[in-house]
């Protein structure tokens, strides 16, 4: 069931009434209503992938309360390697298990051997890679002592699987969410009112700005060829605001409907693209899987301690990992690669938190070293995501060759009509950014802004935007691109 669905547009209110109205006395009730609908949501993609999801859930669960009750370090180390090998076997197989094959065989014919590999058809569950991970940091947190396992299993079930961070976060941590689902909860409007907002701004994101780029990048990409180096460079550019308001618009969805429930889900982006270097941007680019990976990989590591080799070694590796985790393909890989290459002098000079402040706070422009700053950041940034939108290597590197010839300096829409219509979407982009600009220093860009407007002004504001979603709204549904990772 997808967001942008009529379909959820009728599940969210019958689940938001049973929950405050009919089941508002009890706070099991509320939890088991929840996790039902959780499992129906999932269910309307492929109810059989219900199964893995369960024994993902039960396997955790399990092995958290062993871990606690385990007499021994052995004991400890035993409970935490069947759940971390179970959850990451079931996500090779899934996710990886073609890769490594054809990878191989692509070795073995390069050596002079011929290979006969079987690969399988294999559906990728959706989420997979998200509720594995949710069940991952728990056990991680249970056998690092960081928290005491629950004995409640509707409660921990509900924590892997609420629907509105299921199927692509964000990546939730038991130490904040847990607590949350064993309180009762109040109605409050406020919150609500400021859920149905992030709401709003999210199905912008996604139907206005994602939707309207992903028809011009697509358009591109796949047609890589025929296009002049300039007209390349718009498409890169317009993907690089497709994902962003695809990926940030589902993360805002979900942490609007979970506040109307009465749920604070982790932040997932802030404002990333006026970020001053890559190393602010990935503190401000999908929050929670940047910081699982930190918390979970980068500090065990060794993280920052020990000399410049280890610092730049365990970097590397994290990218990698990162770059890994989004797809069986090269290019994630080198993709990944690339962001550790350019945040590599920060890390070398110990620069990587020189830009914690929020870009001009306090001001309406930025300084012209900021907006440099900026426009640099931006740019090696969507570099990056031509490898992460290509289908393969060779994709990549022909789009990047057809850039760096005489036709980048020509007009994108030279011997391209079809392409006049992108500047449309450019304004868009371009009053979207203004937006997001001006909503900066909040949780979101539309939390503050226009509270205190006179009402009749702030009617209108919301009625354009409104209206604007209406009229970009695409008559078939448009899946998140997140959902296949």
């Amino acid at each position: 069931m997808l967001f942008n669905s009529i379909s959820f547009a009728c599940f969210l209110p019958i689940v938001f009434l049973l929950y405050w109205f009919i089941f508002n006395k009890s706070l099991k009730f509320q939890n088991i209503l929840l996790l039902t609908a959780s499992y129906f949501f999932y269910s309307c993609w492929d109810w059989r992938f219900l199964f893995l999801l369960a024994f993902s859930t039960l396997l955790d669960f399990y092995s958290g309360l062993a871990i606690q009750s385990s007499k021994s370090q052995y004991q400890r180390k035993f409970w935490l390697l069947l759940s971390v090998v179970i959850n990451l076997g079931f996500l090779a197989y899934f996710k990886y298990y073609n890769f490594f094959v054809e990878s191989f065989a692509d070795l073995m014919s390069k050596s002079g051997f011929q290979a006969n590999v079987v690969t399988l058809k294999i559906i990728l569950p959706v989420g997979i890679s998200f509720y594995t991970f949710h069940g991952l940091s728990y056990v991680f947190d249970i056998y690092n002592r960081k928290i005491t396992p629950t004995t409640n299993f509707v409660q921990y079930s509900l924590f892997v699987s609420f629907f509105p961070l299921l199927v692509a976060g964000p990546i939730e941590r038991a130490t904040h969410l847990l607590p949350q689902m064993e309180n009762a909860r109040k109605f409050s409007y406020a919150q609500a009112v400021n859920g149905l907002r992030q709401i709003l701004w999210g199905f912008l994101k996604k139907v206005v700005i994602a939707d309207s780029c992903a028809e011009f990048a697509n358009m591109i990409f796949n047609n890589s060829g025929e296009y002049s180096g300039s007209a390349l460079v718009l498409g890169a550019i317009f993907f690089a605001f497709q994902i962003y308001g695809d990926f940030s618009g589902y993360s805002d969805i979900a942490l609007g409907v979970a506040r109307l429930f009465g749920f604070e889900l982790l932040k997932n982006f802030s404002f990333p693209y006026f970020s001053r270097d890559i190393a602010e941007f990935w503190r401000r680019w999908h929050i929670s899987l940047s910081s699982w990976f930190r918390d979970y990989l980068y500090y065990p590591l060794g993280g920052s301690r020990g000399n410049t080799f280890l610092r730049v070694r365990n970097t590397f590796i994290i990218f990698l990992v990162s770059g890994f985790w989004h797809g069986a393909n090269w290019t994630f890989l080198i993709w990944g690669a690339l962001n550790a290459l350019f945040i590599m002098p920060s890390i070398i000079f110990k620069t990587n938190r020189d830009n914690l402040e929020i870009v001009a706070k306090g001001k309406i422009l930025p300084s012209v070293k900021s907006f440099c700053q900026m426009l640099i950041t931006f740019g090696l940034t969507v570099f990056a995501w031509i490898f992460f939108r290509a289908k393969d290597l060779q994709h990549a590197l022909s789009y990047i060759k057809g850039i760096f010839n005489k036709s980048l300096f020509s007009l994108p829409t030279s011997g391209h009509p079809e392409l006049n219509r992108s500047l449309l979407c450019l304004l868009l982009v371009f009053a979207f950014m203004t937006i997001e600009w001006f909503g900066r220093e909040d949780n979101f860009a539309l939390e503050k802004l226009g509270i205190s407007w006179p009402k009749p002004m702030r009617l209108l504001f919301y009625s354009v935007l409104i209206f604007c979603l209406g009229m970009f709204m695409q008559s078939g549904e448009t899946a998140f691109i997140y959902f296949q990772f």
